[in-house]
Parts: C-alpha cells; sequence; structure tokens
C-alpha cells in the first residue's frame, strides 16, 4: 500500500487481514448511499446522525459476512425512549435502515442528546441470518456507553467473545451532504481465519497492539472522502510485517419492497377487510418504512 490521494472514495467497503497479529478488519465510507437513505426521511439533526451511524455500522459488520445471500440486522429495543425502534440491515452489499421516534419527547431534550436520553435503559440486538446454511444467530446486549459503535464493540466481547474495536466518524458539510466512515479490527486465533462462527483465546499479547494503533484513527479521517480506504490503512499500519487487503465491496442503498410483494401479502386477506383498509377511492396506501415509498393497490383488483 502506497500513500496517496486520489479520486473521493465513497459507498464502499474493504477488508483486511494483519496474519502476524492474527487480525482481522473491515474500513467503509458511506456517501451518496448515507444521503439517498437520509434525504427519504428527513429527520431531525440528532435522529439523522444516530441513523448515520447505525448505517454505518452495519455495514461494517454486515461486510464480514462470508454468504452473499447472507443477511445481518440491527435493532434496538428500548424502555419509554425518544426513539421507540432503529432497524437497520445489510443484504448483498445494499443496506437500509429507519428510525422511529417521539418528536415532542425530542423536542424536550437537549441539541444533542446522549445515547442514553435518546434510548434510555435499552438493548442493541444483532441478528446475522446464513441463507447457504438456513442458520440464525442473535445476541443482545444493554445499549452501554456514549455511542452505537461501543453498544457494538460490547456485543462481540460479550455475545462472540471476539476483542473487537469499532470506530465511526460523520461529517456534514455546508451543502448538507453527510459522508460517514467506521473501521473495526478483530482479533483471531490462528487458524480461525474464513470461519463464520468464530471462538477466541482472550488475551492474545498480539491484540493490544493492534487495538492501540486502531485507537490513534480520528473522525475526520474516517469520515474524509479525500482519503483512500487504502491510504487508511496504510497510515494505520504502514509498520506491520504485511497487511493483505482484500478486495473492495461496493455499498448500495437497498429496499426489498415492491409492488408484488406487497400485493401477495394483501391478497391474503378477505375481500371485506380489504375494503375496509381501503380510503374513499377504494385505495389501500401501504408505505415502506425503510424508503418512504407509498403503493397505492385498489382494493377490489386484487386476487380474491
Amino acid at each position: 500500500m502506497t500513500d496517496q490521494t486520489t479520486t473521493p472514495d465513497l459507498d464502499r467497503a474493504l477488508g483486511f487481514t494483519i496474519p502476524d497479529r492474527h487480525a482481522r478488519g473491515r474500513a467503509v465510507r458511506l456517501g451518496p448511499t448515507l444521503d439517498a437513505i437520509l434525504s427519504a426521511h428527513a429527520y431531525p439533526p440528532a435522529i439523522e446522525k444516530l441513523l448515520a451511524e447505525a448505517l454505518t455500522l452495519t455495514a461494517l459488520i454486515g461486510a464480514t459476512l462470508k454468504d452473499p445471500a447472507g443477511q445481518l440486522t440491527m435493532q434496538t429495543q428500548t424502555e419509554n425512549g425518544i426513539v421507540t425502534l432503529l432497524v437497520c440491515d445489510w443484504r448483498g452489499g445494499e443496506v437500509r435502515g429507519y428510525v422511529q421516534y417521539d418528536a415532542d419527547k425530542l423536542a424536550a431534550a437537549l441539541a444533542d442528546p446522549t445515547l442514553f436520553a435518546l434510548f434510555g435503559p435499552g438493548y442493541l440486538a444483532i441478528t446475522f441470518d446464513l441463507a447457504s446454511t438456513g442458520e440464525r444467530y442473535q445476541g443482545i446486549v444493554p445499549l452501554d456507553g456514549d455511542t452505537l459503535a461501543e453498544a457494538a464493540q460490547s456485543y462481540f466481547y460479550q455475545s462472540e467473545q471476539i476483542p473487537t474495536l469499532v470506530r465511526v466518524g460523520m461529517h456534514k458539510d455546508a451543502t448538507g451532504q453527510c459522508v460517514a466512515g467506521g473501521l473495526l479490527l478483530q482479533h483471531l486465533p490462528e487458524g480461525e481465519e474464513g470461519r463464520e462462527r468464530l471462538h477466541t483465546k482472550l488475551d492474545h499479547p498480539e491484540w493490544e497492539h493492534v487495538e492501540a494503533l486502531g485507537r490513534t484513527i480520528a473522525a475526520d479521517e474516517l469520515a474524509d472522502a479525500q482519503l483512500p480506504l487504502e491510504t487508511l490503512l496504510w497510515r494505520l499500519f504502514n509498520e506491520e510485517s504485511e497487511v493483505r487487503v482484500l478486495d473492495g465491496q461496493p455499498v448500495s442503498r437497498g429496499c426489498r419492497c415492491t409492488v408484488e410483494h406487497i400485493r401477495s401479502v394483501l391478497e391474503r386477506f378477505p375481500l371485506e377487510q380489504r375494503l375496509e383498509m381501503a380510503d374513499e377511492r377504494g385505495l389501500i396506501a401501504v408505505d415502506c418504512a425503510f424508503c418512504s415509498t407509498v403503493f397505492p393497490l385498489r382494493a377490489e383488483d386484487l386476487a380474491a
């Protein structure tokens, strides 16, 4: 790797390993994809910032899946917080997400509420669905710490027993465009690379070295679109004997709602119930929480 500046590096995930340190990682940076998701909802700044961090984390963790058809879902569970629901998922390089929140509680909060102010005593659930094997794994951890990134880091320690470092940075320029970047570092014991579920021995002496290097990354570096991800890794690990950079993976906005899918769901209801759902024009308006698209379907035109 060489330290050089190129064109903006956006909407991409990059994997890497440090063999001599028994470590692996992912770096990700989101730009237009992030803007497309956020602009569909017109969230207040505090909610927009939260979702940007959640989407970056989803891309970081989702990009570790070996199964191209596998899905990673990240969801919060809360008790009387401002945010009542946050859901993001990743599948095949596509991310999506949305937030439900109490506007009145948010208006009464500070301008930049803490994670605890947003969620209260909440929980973070991360679910892996592996399409190739049909297996599903889920871990749930408290929303401790100051950021979602810290909660995700705790997930790997508590649920996976994998020493992990997670860093996320976000920047919004004068035109309103958002760029967010993230770094995920994990310790793996020798011989474990390539497995979906990893069991690791703790307190490996070389992990502290990798973790210390990862902690030197600044938020503005993670969110700097002019800093290629390869250059970012070179800055962090150029003194290591070998850093293997894997093929980059594009990241895009993806929503799986379609007219066909919605039609198939509505057609399961009897005509009488469909007519009750319809408005005065006879239309059933179904909106997707992820992309804010409304699908109007005529109740009487659906198959019996």
